[in-house]
């Protein structure tokens, strides 16, 4: 009997992933012989993991905090959207060569436009924080066209370093968080600051959320995170979690590595079972 191809992810810590649950489910549905692992890895220690996992004969990997740059850096090709991100979360084994992917973007743009039904196109899009999660999404956020982009950050130069790498087409422009533009509705703010996940609440700028704001929280849990239940107490119309994001990028994934693309649906609907 041959052994189901190996997948999996690695991070520090990674032991709260749902990654796991999401490709099993993938898996039964498109009927792919696959094991997918948690596989945890220290900071530094992303190429001797990744290169144990090769020698094992593993098909791919996926690439979460905080080995994303580390992984960009290791891989001998790369998408072009792992490329303008900096960043790699995903990796496919090909003979002796990783081939890096960056599937975050894709998957926040998929779960916004299909599963949230967002008009993304002529859009005011106010991001909070200016580090890799940010990086990682503004290049699909600026191809659905919105009107500008504005990335507020606690300090400016990571901030205006973003704005120097990706303002094209789209005007991306930079603040701090006190210094949010009063005079401008936004139609949607995502939080891609890691505040959510230790537990706290930045200097939100309150006044950039309106009753016609859907506020989009990068992190996700069983219980709302702190961002979620801020956007919620300051009259936004929607307060959405990353639960689809992650499926999404999941499915992205997935379709790389096996040339299937799931079903994400049935799999969001079954994760919020589980999660109520």
């Amino acid at each position: 009997m041959t052994a189901p191809d190996r997948y999996g992810v690695m991070g520090y810590p990674v032991a709260h992933s749902r990654s796991p649950v999401i490709h099993r489910l993938f898996a039964l549905q498109t009927e792919q012989d696959m094991q997918y692992d948690l596989i945890q890895v220290e900071p530094g220690g992303l190429d001797s993991a990744v290169r144990q996992f090769q020698r094992a004969g593993g098909k791919g990997l996926n690439i979460t905090t905080p080995h994303k740059g580390d992984a960009a850096l290791m891989a001998d090709e790369l998408s072009d959207r792992a490329r303008v991100a900096g960043a790699v979360n995903t990796l496919l084994i090909k003979d002796d060569e990783l081939f890096g992917d960056n599937t975050d973007g894709a998957g926040l743009v998929q779960d916004l436009t299909q599963n949230e039904e967002l008009e993304l196109q002529g859009a005011n899009i106010l991001i909070l924080g200016a580090g890799g999660a940010t990086r990682g999404i503004l290049g699909p956020l600026c191809a659905e066209k919105p009107t500008q982009i504005i990335i507020a950050n606690r300090t400016l130069p990571k901030a205006e370093a973003l704005v120097m790498h990706f303002s094209g087409e789209v005007p991306v422009k930079s603040c701090r968080f006190q210094n949010v533009p009063r005079d401008v509705e936004f139609d949607l703010i995502v939080n891609a600051t890691s505040a959510s996940l230790q537990g706290e609440t930045p200097p939100y700028p309150k006044t950039a959320v309106s009753d016609k704001t859907v506020c989009y929280d990068l992190s996700y849990g069983l219980a709302p995170t702190p961002f979620s239940s801020w956007a919620a107490r300051h009259g936004a119309a929607r307060s959405l979690m990353g639960w689809g994001m992650l499926v999404e990028q999941a499915a992205e994934s997935f379709e790389l590595w096996r040339g299937v693309r799931p079903d994400t649906e049935s799999v969001l609907g079954q994760l919020n079972l589980s999660a109520s």
